[in-house]
């Protein structure tokens, strides 16, 4: 079945599984989330708050008809269980349990503007004083002429430009623990974004 959830990065931590083994975390805040729209297989839902003043008109009409506050990260979450969820509901994190399955997207933290190296883990060349070359991308084409050639470098071609701050998905992260008190997932491993960025939890695809 097809569930999902808006939640919050709030850090990564470490926890000792049943076997003693160590397992990496990542802690995120789940939830409550205000159902504000339910189509035929998606739920629109808004996760945290903000002022008034920030939300343009035509939305904050639609706020004060559900009697909810302006909800500060809005998205379409995929939702098979179309009878269970009614606009205004309220979805917790008790849609998930222990050992399930997910895929998170997040956006990945910004680096601005990257040189090859650290861009496309390119080897870089020899360090020595005089080479001249050191941290440079090489070249970019082919002497033969051709697609290759100079004059028409091929598309797809690895230069240094702009990194991170980008829409990412990890698939099939394994939720190792389920703190419902807290609205709180610890998710095993690491997930894309920074600490307080919002993310997207729904039911993985592959497992």
């Amino acid at each position: 079945m097809k569930v999902g959830l808006l939640g919050k990065k709030i850090g990564m931590t470490q926890i000792f599984g049943e076997d003693g083994a160590y397992v990496p975390v990542t802690v995120i805040e789940a939830g409550p989330c205000t159902v504000l729209t339910v189509s035929d297989a998606k739920v629109r839902m808004g996760f945290g708050s903000k002022k008034e003043k920030n939300v343009p008109n035509p939305q904050l009409g639609l706020y004060k008809k559900l009697g909810q506050k302006p909800s500060a990260f809005v998205k379409e979450i995929p939702f098979d269980a179309k009878d269970k969820a009614s606009v205004g509901q309220q979805i917790t994190v008790d849609i998930f349990k222990e050992k399930d399955f997910v895929d998170i997207t997040g956006t990945s933290i910004g680096k601005g503007f990257q040189g090859a190296v650290k861009r496309h883990h390119f080897k870089g060349g020899p360090g020595g004083h005089g080479s001249m070359f050191h941290r440079a991308p090489g070249g970019i084409g082919s002497t033969a002429g051709g697609r290759g050639c100079r004059k028409n470098v091929p598309r797809g071609k690895r230069f240094p430009g702009h990194m991170g701050n980008a829409r990412k998905t990890l698939q099939s992260l394994q939720i190792v623990k389920v703190l419902k008190d807290k609205n709180i997932l610890l998710v095993k491993g690491a997930v894309p974004g920074c600490r307080n960025g919002y993310l997207e939890i729904k039911s993985a695809k592959k497992k």
